[in-house]
């Protein structure tokens, strides 16, 4: 038995901006090479001022539309005059901003972040080095655990430790996904292991310049190598399903504190984060091409169509 692991088709959901830094320091070819790991080498040669300013501009445009739609779905509440007026200067461009949207299966977790709350609260109000998150995504109809845990998550901005930090955007679909995947800093993705198949939208984090920061699980088992992105865990999972968690919500924190925050917020006299914008450039070399639907459909063709044409399929391989 063999496997093949799921890819994204680049066009989809890569910013025009990244077309455009990829078009100048890829050269146009890559265009038709797109699944093929040389050629995204070439992002080594990328002007780190020019990549982080990319970025920024993407991240700018998730907040305004974070905004527009959070002082939308106030205003359909009939939420205080004061609510929705503080929905439209809602989170910091500045500030580490970090993603999450996806199905809102309980296995997945959306609030393991809320373990240490205490801990979680103080990284999240640190004046100097300022964390926040975005959520997104829908539950299935009549997954009534799912949607619980929709609601806690949408409920923090009633907590005055999570308000104006912790934003929860409704009607989620692929103009949310887009948005999201194209303007984090980081893409949060902490399932309990071993339930994640593959997952793909961190992969389409990794095409913008987003950082992923996961359980290595999933897709993110096979891709991290310690300097494309951040994991939680040592990819073991404990029997005990409450133990296991807990020392996932812990190990979320202390990466998030020890690592992340550190490493974004270590910057040069021009304001660069030269050591993040390493792991930038690292991610989208060894990860573009391999987690591409180009890769995905080779994949295919050489491992199992053209095997199963000519015999068996078990092997994986051509004869």
């Amino acid at each position: 038995i063999g496997h093949i692991t799921n890819g994204v088709h680049i066009p989809t959901w890569l910013a025009y901006p990244m077309v455009q830094l990829y078009d100048k320091y890829l050269g146009t070819e890559w265009h038709t090479r797109m699944g093929e790991p040389d050629i995204w080498q070439k992002i080594y040669a990328v002007d780190p001022g020019e990549l982080w300013e990319t970025h920024n501009a993407l991240k700018s445009r998730l907040l305004e539309f974070v905004r527009r739609r959070v002082s939308r779905q106030s205003r359909r509440r009939n939420e205080d005059p004061a609510i929705i007026e503080a929905a439209r200067t809602v989170l910091d461009p500045n500030a580490l901003t970090i993603g999450f949207a996806r199905r809102f299966a309980t296995y997945k977790r959306a609030d393991l972040f809320l373990r240490s709350i205490d801990q979680m609260a103080d990284l999240l109000d640190d004046p100097n080095r300022p964390v926040q998150l975005v959520f997104a995504g829908k539950a299935h109809p009549a997954d009534e655990p799912g949607k619980k845990l929709i609601q806690k998550i949408a409920n923090l901005r009633h907590d005055p430790r999570f308000a104006g930090r912790v934003v929860f955007i409704e009607d989620y679909d692929i103009n949310v996904a887009r948005h999201m995947v194209q303007g984090v800093d980081v893409w949060l993705n902490n399932p309990r292991r071993p339930l994640e198949a593959s997952g793909t939208s961190g992969q389409k984090a990794v095409l913008n310049g987003g950082l992923n920061f996961s359980v290595l699980d999933g897709w993110w088992a096979e891709a991290y190598n310690g300097m494309n992105g951040f994991s939680i865990g040592g990819g073991v999972a404990h029997a005990d399903v409450e133990i296991n968690d807990a020392r996932d919500g812990e190990d979320l924190i202390r990466v998030l504190a020890e690592e992340i925050v550190p490493l974004f917020y270590l910057r040069d006299a021009d304001g660069l984060p030269h050591e993040w914008i390493a792991r930038m450039t690292n991610s989208i070399a060894t990860l573009a091409a391999r987690f591409s639907a180009h890769r995905m459909v080779t994949d295919y063709v050489q491992k199992a169509y053209l095997v199963a044409a000519g015999g068996l399929s078990s092997d994986m391989s051509v004869r």
